[in-house]
């Protein structure tokens, strides 16, 4: 069904001259690598092609990818074909003139809460929106194309959505995906350093998680930044969200989650959910949210949910440490 589907996808990029590639809000390595990544493959295929790629954000940690397209006119959306990637509801997409183009194909991993568009290529066992690409390039190896630019995009949406592979949903087939993207060629050293390497000050921002983070009574760590923190290390809401890897690593803990205040007049919160064994995603959805099962986000209004999504979050633990073992 899937090559059904792919094939489909392949045909209809064929059959239009202009082609909108649109991500999701709140950009992370794999939204940026997976549209990144698709529009190389298309221009290097058919460079005749007009492909565009116009987000209304981005992310700081991934400037060193290149900038994205300047805006177009309302009539080159309306005659182009619309991709969506990595993003599983309408409303999360940036660019909302996806609603102009004249047909629209959405490709995500993410649990599918809305099949919006003609066509929807929707695999929610895979590691990354960028390991989805890569296999339609090795689908259809034959006739499209990939240098070692498109490859680097790639692969930095695989790497980041994966925890450099460390993650549940990665696979055999996210590790071949990785290998064909690697005999391509990629600097991954140059890649890893653009990506992980820190800033003095951003240390001793994580050097302050540590010293500031809870536990609730079954293990889940948690720490709320809010805007005092922020401004304590000039954090942007990107940098103070990232944060929530930095908790890891804690034997016993199998779940931990940031709460990032964004100082706006709903007096909004933003939470990154994370796990490993134990699904957390329920958690999110119902704060507003969603995503992977051990990896999701959602949105708080006013400090009193804290405690509430705390308090759901430790009964999931709870009942999982119950009912089951080997977790660490």
């Amino acid at each position: 069904m899937n090559h059904e589907t792919k094939l489909q996808i392949l045909n209809k990029i064929k059959a239009h001259d202009r082609i909108m590639i649109f991500r999701h809000i709140r950009n992370d390595g794999d939204c940026v690598g997976a549209t990144k990544g698709l529009k190389r493959i298309i221009e290097l295929t058919w460079p005749e092609r007009e492909v565009y790629l116009i987000a209304s954000d981005g992310a700081e940690y991934l400037k060193f990818l290149g900038p994205d397209d300047e805006e177009v006119s309302d009539e080159i959306y309306a005659s182009s074909l619309g991709i969506v990637l990595d993003t599983a509801s309408e409303n999360r997409i940036s660019n909302k003139k996806y609603k102009l183009c004249k047909e629209l194909i959405k490709i995500d991993h993410h649990i599918p809460l809305e099949n919006y568009g003609d066509i929807y290529w929707v695999e929610e066992e895979r590691s990354s929106c960028c390991e989805m690409i890569v296999d339609f390039y090795c689908t259809f190896a034959d006739e499209l194309k990939l240098d070692s630019e498109g490859a680097t995009y790639l692969y930095t949406g695989m790497v980041t959505d994966s925890g450099r592979f460390k993650y549940e949903g990665v696979s055999g087939e996210t590790m071949r995906c990785a290998g064909a993207l690697l005999d391509i060629g990629i600097d991954t050293e140059t890649l890893y350093a653009n990506l992980y390497l820190d800033t003095y000050e951003s240390l001793k921002f994580t050097a302050h998680v540590y010293e500031k983070m809870q536990m609730t009574p079954n293990g889940v760590a948690y720490i709320v930044v809010d805007r005092a923190m922020q401004e304590q290390f000039n954090l942007t809401l990107e940098q103070a969200s990232a944060c929530v890897s930095d908790m890891d690593s804690i034997r016993g803990c199998i779940a931990w989650i940031a709460f990032i205040e964004t100082g706006d007049e709903k007096d909004t919160i933003r939470v990154r959910l994370r796990s490993r064994f134990v699904h957390i995603n329920g958690v999110a959805e119902k704060y507003r949210g969603g995503g992977h099962a051990c990896a999701s986000g959602s949105t708080l209004y006013g400090k009193e949910e804290i405690a509430a999504l705390l308090a759901d979050a430790d009964a999931v633990v709870k009942e999982y440490k119950e009912t089951h073992e080997g977790w660490l």
